[in-house]
């Protein structure tokens, strides 16, 4: 498995793979690519039929524009083997080809052609699966954090430092910020009415109003095209940083606990993503808010002073109930339902790591097994419920 910098990477939203992902690949583009008349770039399947919900028209042409002219082609129809987020780039002297150069989106702002991943990150775990690092605990008598650390070299803590940085940022300007969301839907922020409405309640309606407002805070800059961390994509982005602020914030932790929760966090989210997938196009939404639930119920339940049995088995539910979970974004936008999904998933993971707290750690059902049947579920959906916007939601409310 690579490096967590790699699960959490800072960017503009809405999408990791829609917007950060085409964004970047147009900037490796234009490297290799100078000197042409115009650019034509082809956009397939899902890329195509809910980029422009997701801007990705408008991240390819802000780097590709100033150089010249380009040209976006939509073909939604066109799913190509490898990926459903495949895309083509064209350099064109007059109507010739002299550059051409097929890459793929493939979730967190990763990039990969038909070969291997483009950047090729070096593997620096030798365990990828959960079970073998729960073991390597144990028998170390050490817990996820650590083995994040021997993996990592210390200077992972700066990096996540930074992280946790940014997810506070974003979730105070959220907070702050009013108004309608862009794209047409007409969706208004909710984050600070929270907020505020969480002033007049007590105890536990008051714990939930705040995990929501901090949730939806973090959502709604995402679909603003705001600054977010992939935690670990980010339409699913609002869950992670609403259940560490909440609880940096209620109990007091030392910022070196939230950081060490973000690295156990991390963790989960590589083996989901090394051993599956979290890109919404190729498995679904399980894929994103499921592993984002899982990787925030591990956090927590690591605060709150877990065993690793009982920190896996947090983050098991998480993700296990969140099975078969459907991306079917409204007009290719991440707001409905996603921002509301971020919410109460947010929530779901404080109920993963209290009743996986109240146990002794044993369950049945291991979170690699579960990773397994998301991968298995994902691949079996029909691609109308892999954002596409051409089923479920999304076709009901299709304007």
């Amino acid at each position: 498995m690579e490096s967590l910098k790699e699960l959490y990477r800072i960017g503009s939203g809405p999408s990791s793979s829609h917007t950060m992902g085409p964004k970047r690949a147009a900037e490796r583009f234009a490297e290799r690519c100078r000197d042409v008349d115009a650019y034509r770039v082809t956009l397939y399947g899902s890329l195509a039929a809910t980029g422009k919900g997701h801007l990705t028209d408008v991240a390819i042409l802000s780097v590709l524009e100033p150089a010249a002219p380009t040209r976006i082609v939509w073909k939604p129809e066109v799913v190509l083997p490898f990926h459903p987020n495949g895309m083509q780039f064209e350099g064109l002297k007059g109507d010739e080809v002299v550059d051409s150069w097929t890459i793929y989106s493939v979730g967190g702002g990763a990039l990969a052609n038909e070969a291997s991943r483009l950047e090729t990150p070096r593997s620096i775990y030798p365990l990828s699966t959960i079970s073998e690092i729960k073991e390597w605990c144990y028998h170390e008598g050490k817990t996820f954090w650590e083995y994040v650390s021997d993996c990592e070299g210390p200077e992972i803590w700066d990096y996540l430092d930074t992280v946790w940085e940014t997810m506070c940022a974003t979730i105070q300007r959220g907070l702050n910020n009013d108004g309608v969301l862009p794209g047409g839907l007409k969706v208004a922020r909710k984050a600070s009415t929270y907020w505020v409405k969480s002033k007049s309640y007590t105890d536990s309606l008051s714990s939930r109003a705040k995990i929501y407002a901090y949730a939806l805070a973090t959502s709604e800059e995402n679909a603003s095209g705001g600054t977010v961390v992939t935690a670990p994509t980010c339409g699913s982005s609002g869950v992670m940083p609403a259940v560490l602020y909440h609880l940096s914030t209620s109990r007091n932790f030392l910022r070196i606990r939230i950081l060490r929760a973000l690295a156990t966090a991390g963790l989960f989210g590589n083996v989901a993503k090394t051993n599956s997938s979290i890109s919404g196009a190729e498995v679904g939404c399980q894929g994103e808010v499921g592993v984002a639930c899982a990787m925030a119920a591990a956090a927590a339940c690591q605060l709150f002073g877990g065993t690793p049995s009982q920190i896996e088995y947090a983050a098991e539910m998480g993700l296990e109930h969140h099975l078969g979970l459907t991306c079917d974004p409204v007009c290719g936008l991440v707001q409905v339902p996603c921002i509301e999904r971020n919410a109460i998933a947010a929530a779901r993971a404080f109920d993963a790591n209290a009743y996986a707290t109240l146990s002794d750690g044993s369950h049945m059902v291991s979170f690699d097994k579960v990773v397994e049947v998301m991968n298995e579920t994902g691949h079996a959906l029909p691609s109308l419920y892999r954002e596409t916007s051409e089923g479920g939601l999304a076709k009901r409310f299709k304007r």
